[in-house]
């Protein structure tokens, strides 16, 4: 009869080595970026920029959101930081506003205003008949720049999952629009109600 300690298979110690491309400035690569946009022919100084802080960790996200305010106050613009996370922060404007200065976010930092309300404009009826909620303050801004990381959503799956057009549905749409979007995904896939709704924003907000 075999030994019930030895009678095992073969067992190797395997490490994968993922490649982990690193930006040495990340300052200097937003601004190298940002200047590749055609945006004098889309702007007007004077004119104001509502650019969006998330809830999910990023690294140098303090830097980031600088360098685009940087960039836009060199235009002669007139940005200034909306949170846009939805219902994290307990669902409130200082909640939010919280979040975003443990980030490094803050008004002295970046050199512009924090505006954080959970306040929205209703601008339509989605095809699939819900409302499209979008934060008051990026929708009164001539302008908008959603930053955030692209990634797999933790809970569904999809060629949308977790990036910038869900910051633009649910991370704008503030609390109201949270709720409307994740009870109508019940009866809606992720990915209809992602491009639904940010058809509407691009084309509205």
């Amino acid at each position: 009869m075999p030994d019930a300690l030895t009678d095992m298979p073969n067992i190797f110690r395997v490490r994968q080595r993922l490649d982990r491309p690193l930006v040495d400035d990340p300052a200097a690569a937003v601004q190298a970026e940002l200047a590749k946009l055609p945006l004098a022919s889309r702007i007007q100084p004077g004119q104001t920029v509502a650019v969006t802080a998330g809830s999910r960790g990023i690294a140098n996200i303090a830097v980031i959101i600088k360098a685009i305010v940087d960039h836009l106050k060199s235009l002669d613009l007139q940005p200034f930081i909306v949170p846009a996370m939805g219902s994290h922060g307990g669902g409130t404007a200082d909640g939010q506003r919280e979040i975003i200065q443990g980030y490094g976010i803050t008004e002295a930092f970046c050199g512009c205003p924090i505006r954080a309300s959970m306040e929205t404009v209703v601008v339509t009826q989605a095809d699939e008949g819900f409302p499209v909620h979008f934060d008051k303050h990026a929708f009164e801004a001539d302008h908008v720049v959603v930053c955030g990381r692209v990634k797999p959503h933790t809970g569904f799956v999809g060629d949308i999952e977790s990036g910038l057009m869900k910051m633009m549905l649910i991370g704008l749409g503030k609390h109201e629009g949270a709720k409307i979007y994740h009870r109508v995904i019940q009866n809606y896939s992720f990915g209809q109600i992602v491009r639904s709704v940010a058809r509407e924003v691009l084309s509205r907000c």
